[in-house]
């Protein structure tokens, strides 16, 4: 069996009134962050983990912010795609480990629904995706709430 293992980051810039999508679930919170597509920053740092694993370039390069189809769209859509480019290649995800950085909200209570949300779009099973949180200890961007940034590194396998 041959596997690679690739890297993800992403960062977005908060926004008052902005709705705020992590992990393709809507958070109650104050400030959302600010993209061209609902900005999930957690769920585009592992697609740029999976494409990178499998040397597909990088989120920016598949669904550029310059193209208006991907305008607001779903960053789960965004997933999807992502696994079907690697599958073509003969790979598939064995695993996606990921962390968030950000103040506020508190990420805990929305891990498992974020879990199972990307196990579906991914067609992993729940026990495969790993997602934990911590703050920035209020310094920097993050720690004034002026951003929200996510790593994610995965395991492809063939």
């Amino acid at each position: 069996m041959k596997i690679k293992v690739g890297f993800g980051f992403d960062v977005h810039q908060m926004k008052e009134g902005h709705p705020f999508v992590l992990g393709g679930v809507q958070l109650e919170h104050h400030a959302g962050a600010f993209g061209h597509s609902d900005a999930d920053v957690l769920v585009h740092a592992i697609c740029d983990a999976i494409l990178g694993a499998a040397n597909l370039e990088d989120i920016g390069y598949h669904f550029p912010n310059t193209d208006m189809k991907w305008k607001g769209v779903s960053s789960l859509l965004l997933l999807q795609e992502c696994i079907r480019l690697v599958n073509e290649k003969g790979w598939n995800v064995g695993n996606i480990d990921a962390m968030l950085c950000l103040e506020a909200p508190k990420i805990k209570p929305y891990i498992p629904q974020m879990k199972e949300k990307i196990a579906a779009a991914a067609g992993l099973d729940v026990e495969d995706i790993s997602i934990k949180a911590t703050t920035n200890e209020t310094m920097g961007f993050i720690g004034r709430e002026e951003g929200v940034v996510a790593y994610a590194v995965c395991l492809i396998q063939k």
